[in-house]
């Protein structure tokens, strides 16, 4: 009997469905079961479903909880509805004013039609796109754990070069999260326990022993909400995305810069890299070392080589690190001009 079944092979799997008619009530609803989850869009969990990845015993709709403003004043930031639309958070007018950043990674991300559909809330819990972690055929730590990692050995150009472990070597495939990593998110829950506030760099996990665990969320736990804090950069921000096509592609490198200059100097730079770890990669070294110093590509390389360091490359992904530590220092010139990101504009030599 092969441990592996193809879906030829495999049962329809037959589910429950809920419709939320509160927080609390799709967080009782989804603890109730072993195999509960939440859904709303259902951009990413219906895709698993069909590839018998994930095996619901119930979906727990919460679209009905979706009567929040997309954004609204918090503090003296803003917050943004976990059961809004990514097209609708991007094209917002305090987004596109204030969060720039923010607005041009998620439509860097998919397509327009899966923007239109995809929340908030979900883009936070996408999982990996390995192609092993699809193929129910081929071993899979994060699938199955104790199986085996298939990627390491095998065709591995799109994995993690950083913050990988002999378990796993998946990438997080967000372009969103690369945003918010950058601006510094939090992000809010609710669940059997209460609310938390999780601060963003602490919400997703590397893989460690535990590649199946993409995220600090405790079982049952809905996101709710997302902080952004008062400052959204939006004199001096950058992001870039490299892939194979220009679109509807998962990054091999994306990278969030955000600045903030005081005359030549850098007062204060946040870096985010995508598409190269199992988690939005974020190295405050490099960072601290940018601030107060001029805005020149040595400095911006210095910085990647910092970024970079430890990176751990296999055989058909050995090109990353290069790839990577040239896309930095393009998103950092980038930065320091916005106007470059229009349509047809290249950054200054």
């Amino acid at each position: 009997m092969p441990l592996w079944k193809s879906r030829k092979e495999q049962p329809m799997h037959n589910f429950r469905y809920k419709a939320a008619t509160s927080v609390s009530d799709a967080v009782v609803e989804v603890n109730q079961s072993a195999e509960g989850q939440f859904v709303a869009g259902g951009t990413n969990v219906l895709d698993l479903m069909k590839y018998f990845v994930a095996k619901p015993e119930v979906l727990v709709d919460v679209n009905p909880l979706n009567s929040l403003p997309v954004v609204s004043e918090y503090k003296e930031g803003v917050r943004l509805s976990a059961f809004a639309t990514n097209a609708d958070t991007a094209y917002h007018p305090i987004i596109e004013k204030r969060y720039p950043l923010l607005s041009k990674a998620i439509l860097a991300g998919a397509s327009a039609q899966i923007r239109n559909m995809a929340t908030n809330g979900g883009n936070l819990l996408q999982r990996t796109r390995c192609y092993y972690f699809y193929d129910v055929n081929t071993p899979c730590n994060k699938r199955e754990p104790g199986t085996g990692c298939s990627a390491i050995r095998g065709y591995n150009r799109m994995m993690a070069i950083m913050g990988t472990s002999e378990h796993c070597i998946a990438v997080f495939p967000s372009d969103m999260c690369v945003a918010l990593a950058a601006l510094g998110a939090v992000v809010n829950t609710d669940g059997m326990q209460g609310k938390r506030e999780i601060p963003f760099a602490d919400f997703h996990r590397l893989p460690g022993d535990h590649p199946e665990k993409d995220n600090n969320l405790l079982a049952g736990e809905l996101i709710t909400g997302i902080d952004l804090p008062a400052e959204g950069f939006a004199e001096h921000y950058a992001y870039l995305k490299l892939r194979d096509r220009n679109s509807y592609a998962f990054a091999l490198v994306s990278v969030a810069v955000v600045f903030r200059l005081d005359g030549d100097l850098i007062s204060e730079a946040r870096i985010a890299l995508g598409g190269i770890a199992h988690k939005p990669w974020r190295v405050l070294d490099a960072e601290l070392y940018l601030q107060g110093k001029s805005a020149t590509v040595d400095h911006f390389a210095a910085a990647a080589e910092i970024i970079l360091q430890g990176a751990k490359t296999f055989e058909f992904n050995s090109f990353k690190p290069e790839l990577a530590r040239r896309a930095i220092i393009r998103c950092c010139k980038m930065a320091l001009s916005p106007d470059t990101q229009l349509p047809g504009a290249q950054p200054s030599a």
